[in-house]
């Protein structure tokens, strides 16, 4: 495992960097091969079960995504469907076998950053309006689930869960403001860091 984790960080750097400071063709091989390398990492999860399924599918929805958009960039509407499966699948995952005991002020907190999230973009969507709002409430769910799961069983299982969907969460709520209001310094990096990140430590939980 240990030469596994090394291949996806150094990867996972080698994209950031280049999404910071460029060449291109540095981008368009390290995003699929981070997500490969982290496919590889999830397959070598000692007590792999039937749910573990679900992380590795969540996975390659997410390269099929992220290869649409690298490829057409005009599929944006398949790729944020793509995306949404993920989170769907990642969700699907962790959810069952924990007690369900909602805390109220973490659901109103996330609802509130969806909101401003679409209030910032709707006007810029025009056909992807719909798409996108699914997309975002899909994201909240999934965060605000890990939440409640690491509130009600706090162990390094949860943990992880909670950092790694709360990562995806910001990383994709900052590509959506960055692909459709106004690119911000540094975005590329800081989304590729975020994402990278928040799949890994999803993937690890396949090892607790």
């Amino acid at each position: 495992m240990l030469w596994s984790f090394l291949a996806v960080v150094f990867s996972g750097w080698l994209y950031v960097d280049a999404a910071y400071r460029g060449p291109q063709w540095q981008r368009w091989l390290f995003k699929p091969l981070t997500l490969l390398l982290l496919l590889g990492l999830a397959w070598q999860a000692p007590m792999f079960s039937l749910m573990g399924w679900l992380v590795v599918a969540g996975l390659v929805a997410t390269l099929l995504g992220d290869a649409l958009l690298l490829l057409s960039p005009t599929r944006t509407l398949w790729a944020i469907g793509a995306f949404f499966l993920s989170s769907l699948l990642y969700t699907a995952y962790f959810v069952g076998g924990a007690p369900f005991a909602p805390h109220w002020p973490v659901a109103i907190a996330l609802a509130i950053v969806a909101g401003l999230v679409l209030a910032i973009i709707w006007t810029r969507l025009e056909t992807l309006k719909w798409a996108v709002a699914a997309f975002v409430v899909m994201l909240v769910v999934m965060a605000w689930l890990a939440f409640e799961r690491y509130l009600t069983l706090p162990n390094d299982f949860s943990f992880a869960l909670m950092v790694g969907t709360t990562l995806l969460l910001v990383a994709h709520i900052l590509w959506l403001i960055s692909h459709f209001r106004r690119r911000f310094t540094a975005d590329r990096a800081i989304i590729a860091a975020g994402y990278f990140i928040g799949h890994f430590m999803v993937v690890r939980t396949l090892f607790y």
